[in-house]
Formats: C-alpha cells, structure tokens, sequence
C-alpha cells in the first residue's frame, strides 16, 4: 500500500500537541488536574490531528480516489487545531464560553471530515476497502456525542451523575473516535508495516466488526448514562469481541512476518494496552459498585493515553514519514534506521515503566519511572526530525551519483537488539531504585533479635495480617517459643497508608493501598508489640500483639519494662519540643495576612489545593512536621457568595493518605470526602447554598490528628445584602501540640485535650509582635472561626464592644440595616468547627488587645493587638 499527497508538514501538530502533553504532565503544581489537561493534548489534540490527516489520505489511497485539495485539507485542519487550542484555554481559565467555542470548532472540523468521507464511498461503490473507510466515517460521527457528553459533564454537580457522564464521554471519544479509526486503519497499515500481504479474510472481517463495536459502544453509554452495570458489562465484552475479529487475520500475518521494526513492535504494544485495559475495566465493572468503577477509570484512562495513544500515534508516524518522503529505497531505509534508533530501549521504558506506574508503588518511585516514561516517548521528536534530515541527505546524495562508504559489519541485529533492550530494562530499575532511595519511609533502621535466648525449633510460623479500618486482622498472633514468625501484611484499605512497625525495629515500610510486604520477625522467644507508625493510626486502636506460647508470660522487651502497646512520650522519637511564651520570633517573621481575600469574579470558583508535608517554625524556637494545603496553615482563605459554584482539584503530595471536607457544601461524603493516597487527586464541586464561615478540614482518621497538624481552612460565604465595611480580617484559631523538633503532633496529647498553643491564624502571639490596623472611626468586621480540634473560642475584643454580631447562620447584634444601638455584645462564643463575624468601630487611638477569653488560651497563643491610629 502506498500513500498520496502527503505534505509533511501537516504532521508537525501531531507532534507540537504530543511535546504540549508531556510538558503538561511537568506543570503539575500551576494548572488544575494535569493529568486531565495531558489526556486532552494527546488524544484530542496530536491523536484528533493525526486522525484528520491520514484517515484522509489512506481514504483517497484506498478508493483510489483523486488527493483531496490541499487548500481545503488546510482549512479543515486550522479549524480543528484552532478549536483544540481554544478548548485548552478555556479549561485552564475555568471560562466555559471559551470551553463551548472549542468544542464548538473541533466538532465542525470532523463531522465535515466525516461527511467528505462518507461522500467519496457513495462514489467508489464495490471498492474492497470501503469497509475501512466506514471505520473513519463512523469515528467522526461519534465524536459530537462525545462533544455533548463533556459538555454536560462540565455542569455537572460532581455526584453520581458526574461518574456516569464521564464514563460515556470516555467510552464515546476514546473507544469510539480514536478507537474505530485506529482499528479500522490497521486492518491494512498492519500487514504493510510488517511488509507482507493484507491477511485472507481481513476485509471480512472488518465488515463484519464494525457492527459489533458500534453496537458495543452504543450499550456501554446507555449502560453508563443509566448507571447499570451489566450493560456496561456487556458494551465492554462486545468491543473486546469486536478486537477479537479484527485480531485473527492480524495474527496470521504476523505468523507469516513476525514484527522485527521499532513501528511494528511499537502498535502490537499499544494495541495490547488497549486490550489489556478493557480487561481491566470489564472486571471492575463486574466485581465492583459504580463509584468504584468511575475511580478505577481515573486510574485507568492515563494508563490507556499512555500505553495505547501515545505509542500508536508514534508507531504508526515512525513507519508512515520515512515512506510518505519518498525519494526511492535508499533515502527511505536511511530514515528507517534512524527511527529504528534505541527502538528496543524505548519500547521496554515505555511499557515496563508504565507498568510500574500501574503497580502500588510508593509514590515517589511512581514519579521518578513517570518521568523516564515520559523521555522515552517524547525522544521520539528529536529522532523523528533526525529521519527526515537523513531521508533528504539520502536523497542529495542520490541526485549528485555519490557512492556511499561500505559499512561496517555490523553486530548480529538480534543480539544488538537485545542488548539495547536490557539497557532500557536497566534504566527502569535504576529509576525505581532512585525513587526508593528518595523516600525516608524506606529505609530501615537496626534491628534487634526477639529470640531472648529461646533455642530455634527449625519451625516456621507465617501469618497475613491485613491493615484497614484503623485495625489490624488479626490483632492478636500467637506463635510457638523458638519458631521463626513471618508475617505478610496487606493494607486492605481505600486509601490510607499503613504500615506496620515491631518493638525490635522490624517494619514492613510504608504500603499504599493494595501493596503488601513481609516482615520477618525472626526466632521469637517473647511477646512483641507492633503498631502503625502513621501518625496517629496506633492512638487510633492500630496495634498489634506477637503473643509466644509454651513458656512463661511476662518477659521483657528491650529496656526491661514489658510492652503494653499504650502510647508513651511524643509518637514521633525523642522530647516533646517546649515553647518559651516570653520569646519572640526573628527580626524577618511576617505575620499572615489576616486580611479577607477580595470577592473573586465570577459565580464559579475553581481552586487547586495541595496537600504538602513539610518541616517549618510554627512558634519561636519550635519546628514541626505540618501538614497543609497549599502550604499555609490554615490553608487559603475562600471567598463566596451565596449561589456560588467551587470546584475544587484536591492534589496529595503528602506521605500518607489524605481529605478533604468542606462544611460549605451539602452533599454525600462517600466520593468527594474519600481518604486519597499520595500521588492521587480528586474534584470535589460543590454550591455554596447557605452563608457563613464554614470550615474545611482533612477528614481522614484520626481527624484530630490531621487537623492539629494543619490541614484546616475557612470558606466565607457573605450573607445576603451584608454593608460593606472599611476594612476586614479573618482570624482561624487552632490548637497546637507539639511533638519532638522536627516531628508531627503529639497525639496522646491531642486525645487528652492538653495543648502546647493555641493561635491565630497558625502562629502564637502573631499579632501581638506584628499587630492589625485600623483607624478611629472606621468600621471593622472580624471573621472568626474556631477551627479546634478540641477547645472552644469566646472570642474578645479589648477596650471594643460589637455592635453588630453573625454567628452559625443567625444576626445575635444588629442586622443588615443598621447595627445595634444602646446595646452589644462583649464577645463571640464559638465550639469547634463554628464561625461568625463581629463589627466594631474604636473611638480613639491606641492598641486594643484581641484574645480568647478562656484566658489559659490567650496566654497560649490565641492574642493579637488592633494598633488604632488616627
């Protein structure tokens, strides 16, 4: 088969969209949901491109058919990539006009493409490979479907109808307009990039699949719109069928002329992605409830973008250029051998690496092989360009009758290949070793014998232990004195990190959920204890007890006191770290900006909140281990009105698992509040149906724990027709309990309600040191939120009576109209998790004190000044 009227430089979108998604997947902390923006580049932009050029010219080639004018190719094609590129400008800026107008454009581009198309097979009637061509008309009339579906989706609320929208939208655009073309083009690419004959039987039985994936496709987005899972069961099994056909006659031509190029190797692979995937989600749909399903789509589809869009568009374009440049068979096997460059290497990073980053691997070993993934695919650009330099020196050297130098005898290809591909095998465990070797987690302390002097057996005792629910199952081992004890520990949960730790120093190392590891106890000669060294898990009830049978109980561990699993001293290893209330901070501390943020525009507020580990001072001489969003404690301050949408993108680039809450918003916790593992991300949308000053916090367990270490924040949702004032704050307060230097939150102290601070806005006494301002006369409205855990605010204002006092949804002072006159009110009396606001005004110069009236508290932390001049 041989293609015309191609222009190559119609395939440099393809390419300028392929680099656009790798940098995409590099900008993760300044654009929402990267992962999302990157699926989009490569398979709406580079894949949506290349679809448009060679669907058109294998249709002009296969029916035999004049090339289409360039001209109008070239408007299509500006029409598409315009589109595609206002549809990314629109999803980065949250404007859905923007998002409307690019769907609006991609959809006009290809359904004209579909219908030229669909014309020239009326005119090339009883062609053999007019069945192929139906493929490309078919994907090009799915693909406003799909258009609709996002569209919809877009409005959605983020609840079940969200996860239903997704999956038809997917199964729509990557199943059908990518999926339908790239198996009907390989109904005859196939053969031609293994260099054989097209296989008997391949038009039948592309004939006779088209069919079958329509109809497939068809009941997979009834089945998703409807949230029925048999149907999405059955739509999945009739593609997979569907393959199925199309697969025989391709496996018979690969018997006659197995792959031995980097282009052959490079689509077998992306098609067994695709294959493989749709196994995948096929159980899933079988085995697991919907909300289930729509996640193991989230983790699905990159996987997919991956391992079946991007290697196909590579593998196809690393066959098609050297061809399509023509020139004779010297500058097309000169352009071969440069795409043929470190083939074996690229293909095994490419695909062992993905595989990896499909494995529950430590999330640091995930983004280490990610990036070596990502320079694989994206070598091909250099080496693409590479080619096309060597096919147009071929070709100079054709014209001027140069005589090229006799090459040296090369090495055996299939040992050269071999060795190239043991070199990407390597480069794969180089990089997961260098994550591994990135994450404290994993390494290991001393570890001392348990055996106490008790004689081996030779006996060896194994156990599964199985960490969920702030439990391990069995809680309780019991084993022979003098057996060996291993134990094999499988964190069962959703989301949580787990990982269990012995008294001798034996631990299995941190395991996200699904991971499993073995710890080898050893000899065990008497009782050890066990708990999960996440913070906070053990206080939670996460312990375990080794119990040795056939000797006497109560021997000791090391140190001579027998373990009793109770929680002594920090959690964390060494001295709870102590706060000098008469110190101040140093010269360079800035006070938080207590300022309330400015009303944002617009009704629809979309925010990215990271959740960070990260190690800072959190008082004068006192560092910790906080954990925030979006690197502050309390996290942003947001700002609404009553009506108003948030969608927020939740990023964990935490150690362990994380949440979120936000109280602002009415709906079921099950999806948007679940507990996400590190590396993983989530959208909670949620409408801001009712003012106040609500909190947001981390709700996995122990929630105390999470919130003493700083993931909390606050939501300020005006009440309608609220007057403007002259100037606002915004005052969180918190509690603090410190663990050793440098450590997290002592939780037996959280648990028994004992507090080292207690503060404003994340630091003791800050605005004591760097104070608040206002002047006489004007008008000052405190928003105030008691954020705990545990204590409750009575919230004061020295020298100030209110005037005008909101709290929980309900005017206690004055009123939107006016503020109170001939009485107030002394203080704001808050509980945990509640807000409100006071107005005052000062009548003369001078520093009023702002404190919590639980006056123990005030000395902890929780005071600040109001520096009133004139």
């Amino acid at each position: 088969m041989t293609v015309r009227g191609f222009w190559p430089m119609r395939d440099l979108p393809t390419v300028g969209w392929l680099v656009m998604a790798a940098v995409a997947t590099l900008v993760h902390p300044f654009v929402p949901e990267p992962r999302w923006l990157m699926i989009h580049l490569l398979v709406l932009g580079a894949a949506g491109h290349a679809v448009l050029v060679w669907s058109r010219y294998f249709a002009d080639t296969l029916l035999r058919r004049p090339p289409t004018p360039r001209r109008e190719q070239t408007a299509r094609l500006i029409l598409f990539n315009g589109g595609v590129a206002v549809l990314v400008v629109g999803m980065l800026s949250g404007v859905w006009p923007l998002t409307a107008a690019g769907v609006s454009l991609v959809v006009t581009a290809v359904v004209w493409h579909a219908v030229l198309l669909a014309r020239q097979i009326r005119r090339a009637l009883g062609n053999r490979f007019a069945p192929t061509v139906r493929y490309y008309v078919a994907a090009g009339l799915l693909l406003p479907a799909g258009a609709v579906l996002g569209t919809w989706m877009a409005y959605d609320d983020g609840g079940v109808l969200h996860e239903r929208l997704r999956l038809a939208h997917i199964a729509v655009n990557v199943l059908g307009f990518l999926g339908l073309t790239v198996l009907g083009t390989l109904v005859t690419l196939w053969p031609t990039v293994l260099r054989t004959r097209i296989g008997a039987g391949a038009e039948q039985a592309a004939r006779r699949a088209l069919p079958v994936l329509i109809a497939a496709i068809g009941v997979l987005v009834g089945g998703a719109l409807a949230g029925w899972r048999p149907a999405i069961v059955v739509g999945l099994l009739g593609y997979l069928s569907g393959i199925t056909v199309l697969a025989l006659p391709a496996i018979r031509s690969a018997r006659v002329k197995p792959p031995s190029s980097f282009a052959a190797w490079s689509i077998l692979c992306a098609v067994c992605w695709l294959a493989g995937c749709l196994v995948v989600v096929t159980v899933g749909a079988a085995a697991t409830g919907f909300t289930e399903l729509d996640a193991l789509i989230g983790e699905v589809t990159p996987l997919l973008a991956v391992g079946f869009v991007a290697q196909i568009l590579i593998g196809a374009l690393s066959y098609l250029v050297p061809v399509v440049l023509g020139g004779g068979p010297s500058p097309v096997r000169a352009a071969n051998r440069v795409v043929d460059t470190g083939g074996p290497a690229r293909l095994v990073m490419t695909n062992v690496g993905t595989i990896v980053c499909a494995l529950p691997v430590p999330s640091l070993i995930r983004v280490v092989v990610s990036m070596l993934v990502l320079g694989a695919l994206v070598s091909f650009v250099p080496i693409l360009f590479a080619a096309i330099r060597a096919s147009r020196l071929a070709r100079a050297a054709a014209r001027d009758d140069v005589v090229p130098a006799r090459p040296v005898e090369p090495v055996r290809a299939s040992t050269r290949r071999s060795g190239v591909a043991i070199a990407g095998l390597a480069a794969v465990l180089v990089a997961a070793a260098t994550g591994a070797a990135l994450d404290p987690a994993a390494l290991d302390g001393p570890v001392t014998s348990a055996a106490n002097g008790v004689p081996p057996t030779g006996h060896t005792t194994t156990v599964e232990v199985k960490a969920a629910g702030m439990r391990f199952t069995p809680d309780t081992i019991e084993v022979p004195a003098g057996d060996r004890l291993v134990i094999t520990v499988r964190n069962a949960s959703a989301g949580d990190v787990h990982d269990l730790v012995l008294d001798t120093g034996a631990k299995s190392g941190r395991l996200a959920p699904g991971e499993t590891a073995v710890v080898d106890v050893g000899v065990a000669g008497r009782d050890i204890e066990g708990w999960c060294s996440v913070a906070g898990h053990r206080q939670m009830g996460m312990v375990l007890t080794i119990r040795v049978t056939g000797m006497q109980h109560g021997t000791t561990s090391p140190g001579g006191a027998r373990g009793t699993g109770k929680h002594t001293g920090s959690g964390n290893g060494g001295p709870r770290a102590t706060v000098d209330p008469s110190a101040t901070p140093p010269e360079d501390f800035r006070a938080r900006d207590a300022r309330l943020p400015a009303l944002p525009p617009g009704r629809v507020h979309r925010v990215r909140l990271v959740i960070t580990e990260t190690e800072r001072e959190v008082a004068p001489g006192v560092r910790q281990t906080v954990w925030t969003y979006n690197g502050t404690v309390p996290g942003p301050i947001l700002r609404g009105q009553v009506g108003d949408r948030f969608e927020i993108t939740l990023v964990n680039d935490g150690t362990i698992g994380h949440s979120i809450d936000f109280h602002a918003g009415a709906l079921a916790p099950d999806r948007p509040m679940r507990t996400i593992p590190p590396g993983e991300s989530l959208t909670y949308t949620f409408t801001a149906e009712r003012a106040g000053v609500w909190m947001y916090h981390c709700s996995t367990e122990p929630m105390s724990t999470h919130i003493a270490a700083g993931l909390f924040g606050a939501v300020v949702i005006e009440p309608p027709d609220l007057p403007p004032v002259d100037r606002s704050y915004v005052l969180v307060q918190s509690e603090m309990y410190f663990g050793p230097q440098g450590g997290t939150p002592d939780v037996a102290a959280i648990q028994e309600g004992k507090p080292d601070a207690v503060v404003f806005n994340g630091y003791p006494h800050q605005y004591a040191h760097r104070p608040l301002t206002a002047k006489v006369g004007e008008r000052v409205r405190l928003w105030v939120l008691d954020a705990g855990p545990n204590r409750p605010l009575s919230f004061h204002v020295v020298g100030g009576q209110f005037d005008r006092v909101w709290s929980e949804g309900r005017w206690l002072v004055g009123s939107p109209s006016a503020p109170a006159t001939g009485t107030g009110a002394q203080v704001l009396p808050l509980l945990p998790a509640q807000g409100g606001f006071v107005e005052l005004t000062f009548p003369e110069a001078g520093h009023y004190p702002v404190v919590d009236h639980v006056m123990s508290d005030a000395e902890r932390g929780a005071r600040g000044i109001i520096r009133v001049t004139k």
